[in-house]
């Protein structure tokens, strides 16, 4: 886990402004994976098509799922399942005990248990 990270952590709760900027992180790893002219070109086209800048991903999750079904149709599940393995990796939680590899769902369930007391997962 980063050290940032774990010391928001340990002092109380993940702020909202961290966990979206892991988020982010995450999602441009699971874009690197596809390589890094595809992970420019993907931002590119989420920004053209769907105007949703990089930093209003976290905001805009529903709206960026869309925008993955466009471009990657039933390949979505995989590269969500990517971007969720390595936000639960950042984040220090075993992505085994997600109930979804669902971005929005995932996101929402991480979200909820970092940003709170730490229940379920």
């Amino acid at each position: 886990m980063p050290k940032e990270v774990a010391a928001t952590l340990n002092d109380e709760k993940l702020c909202k402004d961290i966990f979206n900027r892991v988020l982010l992180d995450a999602i441009d790893e699971g874009f690197l994976s596809l390589g890094n002219l595809s992970r420019e070109a993907m931002f590119h086209n989420l920004e053209a098509s769907f105007e949703i800048k990089k930093e209003d991903v976290p905001l805009n999750l529903t709206k960026f799922k869309t925008f993955l079904e466009t471009v990657f149709g039933l390949g979505t599940p995989y590269l969500e399942g990517i971007i969720a393995k390595r936000l639960c990796e950042k984040l220090g939680i075993d992505s085994g005990k997600l109930e979804s590899t669902d971005l929005v769902v995932c996101v929402s369930e991480l979200k909820r248990h970092v940003l709170s007391d730490g229940e379920k997962i």
